[in-house]
């Protein structure tokens, strides 16, 4: 681990690409759609390494696409960087897929890196903003944006509530985590579930099995791109030329 001194405790990072992302319209699932020529799934490793801080990528994929993935990878080079890329598979929801490669992490110490495929374009530098925040001692640190637009809470079309803007936060990934902590939770959690709690991410996880969640500086470029104005966004501001939004990369 190159950037962050001599700690000796090993960062692994899971990347989530085994979901579907049907709302960006395309005909493949969302991690392996190309933009302009790398498919989101590579740029997200890729940033995992550049970042200078991790020692091991886990990338979640489902059964059916684990050729494809591990093709893509092997094309770009990413099987055979300085540090090791496997690929683990995922379950039928995000939660499953994370417990999966929670499950197979070697060494308990570890700091875990969990990050969405989909946030292709997040810099290399809040990646290890957020690993630095768990190495000096949180159990769980989220990368957050200032909320831009007024928040309703609505029950029935009706607003019940408007939260105090100055209050509120958008969540971002990578998100850092103690992995002994993390696993601790999501024994809990999958064991006896808080009566009416859905864990939206594993921050929340973490909140309910009562963990402090810090919070540092996240970057607009970690947008998650889920709609197709999402893609188009993201193709902004790259600068390669691609012959088409959906083109699936010749491999």
């Amino acid at each position: 681990m190159a950037a962050l001194g001599e700690n000796p405790r090993r960062v692994v990072a899971l990347v989530a690409a085994a979901g579907q992302g049907t709302r960006l319209g395309a005909e493949i699932p969302k991690a392996y759609v190309s933009l302009r020529g790398k498919p989101l799934v590579v740029r997200s490793v890729q940033a995992m390494i550049t970042s200078e801080v991790v020692d091991e990528v886990i990338v979640l994929v489902s059964p059916a696409m684990e050729d494809f993935a591990c093709t893509l990878l092997a094309k770009s080079g990413l099987l055979d960087a300085e540090i090791p890329v496997r690929l683990v598979h995922g379950g039928g929801e995000r939660a499953d897929s994370v417990w999966a490669g929670l499950q197979a992490i070697a060494d308990e110490d570890a700091v875990v890196l969990i990050h969405d495929a989909a946030r292709a374009l997040t810099p290399p530098g809040m990646i290890a903003r957020v690993t630095r925040a768990v190495l000096e001692g949180e159990d769980a640190v989220i990368p957050v944006q200032p909320v831009a637009d007024t928040i309703k809470r609505v029950h029935d079309h009706l607003v019940v509530e408007t939260p105090a803007r100055a209050d509120l936060r958008a969540v971002q990934t990578p998100q850092g985590f103690d992995l002994r902590t993390l696993r601790a939770a999501n024994r809990a959690y999958f064991g006896d579930p808080a009566p009416g709690f859905t864990a939206t991410d594993d921050a929340s996880l973490m909140e309910w099995f009562g963990a402090r969640v810090a919070c540092v500086q996240g970057d607009p470029m970690a947008f998650k791109i889920t709609t197709a104005l999402d893609y188009q966004l993201a193709r902004s501001v790259t600068d390669q030329a691609e012959p088409t939004i959906f083109e699936v990369p010749d491999v």
